[in-house]
């Protein structure tokens, strides 16, 4: 906690205590051993059972409180990874550096790079309820899931009957006040292409475009707020200057992360040195103009111009150049569908998260989200169909289901129920544009009843990420609170 010394002067303080942990050791997805070794020394001296599953997930075990043996076990259910991001220029290593956090104006907040709270809170309100000495509760489980952010691999591969309880509160949504009772499935579409290089001609300069000052974000619930695109900038930007000159393009990257809408990214390109010289007009225009065009969302949104002396070699051919600027530009990113259930609400979405250009092999990434599975699929069948139009290879990957919504739910109408009586006003009920891990965990333990609610947080998946204080202590007292109605679920008298 050396890192984070003002964590301790937060309350509830079991809480912030292991997310303090969770900021000290570094958890990004596939390296979540460190953090898997650490919880499971804490709990063995807790006396509280530990297993790490065939699929690498840690989980932990607590009998239930005495004399609530026969009620139904409740699983408390989050991923130990965090998205890794760090604005430009920041110097933070994900794989040895703490998280570095700051209070104000009663956030918590990570100012250059990415919190965590994301699920690092809901992990640290199911150590805390395991850790709780006096908390009347059923037998709990908690299942915390690995390299949940890049692929879901912990649920994906969770084995039938792991779980005995019979109950699920998933604790990873990031909007105080609401029940979620559904969520979003998801696929990705890869994109590969070898392309051709050929000679820069004579006369020609190195220049370096830079898209940055974007806020990014989640790519599914930030995805409708219609913040700008990295990617999607720059290969438009670049479209647009190649009708005006002759362009070479060299190399390019854009984005980090295929579930983070990009901040950021980049290209190198020659230029007739004429050209070059005067490029300062029309990177300027450039810039003004989505000045204006994102002034409510993106407002610091910023395009730069680098000059490099260093002779220009070999670039892509041109007619490749043409087809992969197009295809950049004119790909189906952001919100597809609006729900016909849930007003306001993203049914369907893509996301151009990632693509890198180098020595002519070029590659992308799109995240594709709906909360019919379907219509993901087939958004995702399109999209394989317009990159071979171009000429490009194409093909699904890493789909997961999403999460039917059961509005009849008995763990529902007890958790509103309990809502309402701690906060004397009910929950709203919603459903999620984001990929919860209950598709998958309803797919291998179908008979699990299950919800979800957790904290404000706020810029998920994006540098600045944070998450309000006082939601953080009314989620432990709701937590606390279901539980032991949970606990002593056919009497009214459990002092919640």
């Amino acid at each position: 906690m050396a890192s984070n010394p003002h964590l301790e002067q937060l309350h509830p303080q079991t809480v912030w205590a292991h997310f303090a942990t969770l900021c000290e050791i570094p958890r990004s997805s596939l390296h979540e051993a460190a953090l898997i070794a650490r919880l499971t020394e804490w709990a063995q001296a807790q006396d509280i059972t530990t297993e790490i599953d065939g699929a690498g997930n840690l989980i932990l075990k607590k009998p239930a409180s005495p004399g609530c043996e026969n009620q139904p076990g409740v699983i408390l259910q989050g991923h130990l990874d965090m998205v890794c991001q760090s604005n430009a220029g920041t110097l933070h290593n994900f794989e040895s550096d703490p998280i570095n956090t700051i209070v104000r104006n009663g956030w918590l907040i990570a100012e250059q790079t990415t919190l965590g709270a994301d699920n690092g809170i809901g992990v640290a309100l199911a150590l805390a309820a395991l850790e709780e000495p006096n908390l009347i509760h059923p037998s709990l489980e908690v299942l915390l899931t690995i390299n949940e952010e890049s692929g879901m691999d912990g649920a994906r591969n969770l084995a039938a009957d792991t779980l005995q309880g019979k109950l699920l509160i998933n604790l990873d949504t990031e909007e105080w006040g609401h029940f979620y009772l559904g969520c979003a499935g998801g696929v990705d579409v890869e994109i590969r292409h070898d392309c051709q290089q050929e000679p820069v001609p004579a006369d020609y300069a190195l220049l370096r475009f830079d898209v940055s000052g974007l806020r990014g974000g989640h790519s599914g619930i930030d995805i409708h707020l219609g913040r700008g695109n990295a990617i999607k900038l720059l290969a438009e930007a670049l479209r647009d200057l190649a009708a005006h000159t002759d362009v070479r393009l060299i190399e390019m990257r854009g984005g980090t992360a295929r579930n983070a809408i990009p901040r950021e990214a980049y290209a190198v390109c020659a230029l007739p040195t004429d050209m070059a010289a005067n490029i300062d007009a029309w990177v300027k225009h450039r810039h003004n103009a989505w000045q204006q065009r994102f002034a409510a969302t993106d407002a610091n949104v910023l395009l730069q111009c680098h000059h490099d002396d260093t002779p220009p070699t070999l670039a892509i051919n041109q007619a490749e150049q043409n087809r992969l600027l197009a295809f950049m530009d004119i790909a189906a990113n952001g919100v597809s569908r609006i729900s016909d259930d849930f007003p306001g609400v993203t049914d369907t979405s893509s996301n151009l998260g990632v693509v890198a250009l180098a020595q002519g092999a070029f590659s992308a990434t799109f995240k594709l989200r709906s909360l019919h599975d379907e219509r993901a699929a087939a958004l995702a069948d399109k999209l394989v169909s317009f990159a071979a139009s171009y000429e490009l290879s194409a093909w699904k990957d890493g789909a997961y289901p999403g999460w039917t919504p059961n509005p009849s739910s008995s763990l529902l109408a007890r958790c509103q129920q309990v809502y309402s009586e701690q906060f004397g006003q009910p929950a709203t009920l919603q459903v999620i544009h984001a990929g919860l891990e209950c598709g998958l965990l309803a797919a291998s333990h179908p008979h699990l009843d299950m919800i979800s609610f957790g904290p404000d947080i706020r810029g998920a998946h994006a540098p600045g990420e944070c998450v309000e204080i006082e939601s953080v202590a009314r989620c432990w007292q709701l937590l606390k609170a279901v539980l032991r109605r949970l606990a002593v679920a056919d009497t009214h008298g459990d002092g919640a």
